[in-house]
């Protein structure tokens, strides 16, 4: 990959600032329950703050998204977060970056959403169908094919995926407007929940034959 490739990626992290607003602060995690007792207190809205004067390098850094991964699953796609997790330093700064590989001939990065955050992403190799689902009731489909050096845009919330139409490798970065984006990836979180969801209720969302429903939650 072209060093040229890679800063153009890492590039996006600048516009994905601008995705800030003057508001109330975005959930970094699916919920926080108000204590009055803060020594009780476990998670925050964020992380806790290093000492500034223990602050290094380190805690600003990370290697390693110039390499291949390895594709071969089910779905045929990978993804390599860069959040707070792996930088720590990312934490109130409201970015982070993704790599995401794709296997060739239908390489899947199957339909999911960001809670938290909206992604922009940019195509270095290969070629992907993409698109996002507007809300109800209009569930408009919007799509559009992508090559290296082109840009698409997913609203924060809603369904999107990313799928490889090549028959060679496909790599594409992603910038994300929140430290922890979230990753919701549709199957898995109706077929595949803990505990699982009572199949009444999927036969009767998904409009399903009952042994059609328990075949797919036993593959989630």
């Amino acid at each position: 990959m072209k060093a040229a490739d890679i800063l153009l990626a890492v590039s996006l992290l600048a516009l994905a600032s601008s995705f800030a607003y003057a508001s109330d602060p975005s959930p970094l995690q699916d919920f926080c329950v108000a204590i009055n007792d803060t020594k009780d207190g476990v998670f925050v809205n964020g992380k806790f703050c290093k000492d500034p004067k223990l602050v290094k390098a380190e805690d600003f850094f990370y290697s390693g998204l110039n390499i291949p991964r390895n594709t071969s699953n089910p779905v045929g796609s990978i993804v390599t977060p860069v959040s707070v997790a792996e930088i720590p330093g990312l934490n109130t700064l409201g970015i982070s970056l993704a790599r995401v590989d794709f296997a060739p001939n239908s390489g899947l990065h199957s339909p999911y959403t960001h809670p938290r955050a909206t992604g922009i992403l940019v195509v270095v190799e290969g070629t992907l169908y993409v698109g996002f689902i507007t809300s109800n009731p209009e569930n408009r489909l919007i799509t559009k094919v992508l090559y290296p050096g082109d840009v698409f845009v997913f609203p924060v919330g809603l369904i999107h995926f990313q799928f490889n139409v090549g028959k060679t490798d496909a790599v594409a970065f992603a910038a994300l407007s929140s430290q922890n984006p979230g990753d919701i990836t549709i199957a898995n979180a109706v077929f595949g929940s803990n505990p699982p969801i009572n199949p009444d209720v999927l036969l009767k969302a998904f409009q399903l034959d009952m042994q059609v429903v328990k075949n797919l939650q036993s593959k989630f």
